[in-house]
């Protein structure tokens, strides 16, 4: 199996989150890994919402390193496509479709490059996949394999994510909140009768424009940033609303407390509006000096010729709830799909950095295992 044809059988399962099951893929995968050798687990959240954990152990003692990656995707979106989103198309150097930047491109390559790094003969220090389900509406997959306990103490966790196989040391937590106003309804004609939940709802949106942070900040993955994403109110036309809902995605930096963010919006947008919490994932970052890290940037800029610099990403990833459900070793986010392709109609990923990923991948293995 080729890494072009592995992500191009991976897209061809529609697993769009949530109206689609990751059930058939997380099984095509979970059997290719078993005949390499390695040890396979299921673990479904909800009914064929299915992640897996596939093993090789190692002949030592020493601790295991983790690769990760998601299987779900984003939905298609309103606009037309140009290819068919679950055909796995080539372009020239492009596979298209949905989900090949983000990440199943990531998911074929390491699942290859630990292939070929266990078959010969078992590794030192072991190997442990983690292909998860549900990541895209808020790590649900990850959250449940911590809650499960099936995961290993490890080493160190490569998260296979869109970064175009640049390393990165960290990303963003997110908050997504729900904010209500609520209000009386009463005629359209008699507004005084009332009280407008939209107007309550527009003067909080109003405040929340140039949220100060107060001073919050992190010296490479910034301020931390909010975005009202969605509005929603009233029943019909010719009544006063007395209900008004929107969204709010706030994206954190690493220790930042989601009480003091909630304590601040409380503060500042007073008693006309509660708060009902949808999702939180923490931010993560790894300490760019440490030994792994360092070797990891080494082998990254042996295999690609660009000496990296400390970077980090603005999206989430399933990275730090399984590093701390694994001991929290240090986390490197690096993978070959392009991060401004992510979510994007006519999402492609680039066939030279997939075929580079799987070399990355195997050197970094290579030198953890043996």
């Amino acid at each position: 199996m080729n890494p072009v044809q592995l992500t191009r059988d991976l897209v061809r399962f529609n697993t769009v989150n949530p109206t689609s099951h990751e059930f058939e893929c997380a099984h095509y995968l979970g059997k290719y890994l078993e005949d390499l050798g390695f040890e396979v687990r299921y673990f479904e959240f909800s009914e064929k919402r299915t992640s897996l954990v596939a093993r090789m152990k190692g002949s030592g003692d020493g601790l295991p390193l983790c690769f990760t990656g998601h299987i779900d995707t984003v939905p298609l979106g309103a606009a037309d496509w140009s290819y068919d989103p679950f055909a796995g198309d080539l372009d020239g150097d492009r596979i298209t479709g949905r989900g090949t930047t983000d990440m199943k491109a990531g998911v074929a390559a390491f699942v290859l490059a630990a292939g070929e790094v266990t078959r010969n003969k078992r590794p030192a220090a072991g190997l442990e996949l983690v292909i998860t389900a549900g990541e895209e509406t808020g790590c649900h997959g990850a959250v449940f394999l911590a809650e499960q306990n099936a995961l290993s103490h490890c080493g160190a966790i490569v998260v296979g994510e869109p970064t175009s196989n640049y390393p990165l040391v960290g990303h963003k937590g997110t908050c997504w909140v729900n904010l209500v106003a609520t209000g009386i309804t009463a005629h359209g004609s008699m507004p005084e009768q009332g009280e407008n939940a939209i107007y309550k709802a527009a003067r909080a949106i109003g405040k929340l424009e140039n949220f100060d942070w107060k001073g919050c900040r992190h010296d490479v993955l910034g301020t931390p940033t909010l975005n009202v994403g969605t509005i929603s109110g009233g029943m019909n036309l010719n009544s006063v609303p007395d209900k008004a809902v929107f969204g709010v995605d706030i994206r954190t930096i690493p220790g930042q407390s989601r009480e003091r963010i909630r304590s601040d919006l409380a503060e500042l947008l007073g008693d006309e509006i509660s708060f009902d919490e949808i999702i939180a994932v923490d931010g993560i970052w790894s300490d760019p000096q440490g030994a792994w890290i360092r070797k990891t940037y080494g082998i990254v800029e042996e295999v690609t010729g660009v000496q990296p610099e400390v970077r980090g990403a603005t999206y989430f990833t399933d990275g730090p709830i399984l590093s701390r459900a694994s001991g929290n070793p240090p986390t490197v986010i690096l993978g070959p799909g392009e991060a401004v392709m992510a979510h994007q109609t006519d999402e492609y990923c680039s066939i030279n950095r997939l075929e580079q990923s799987v070399e990355l991948y195997r050197k970094i293995a290579l030198d953890w295992c043996y």
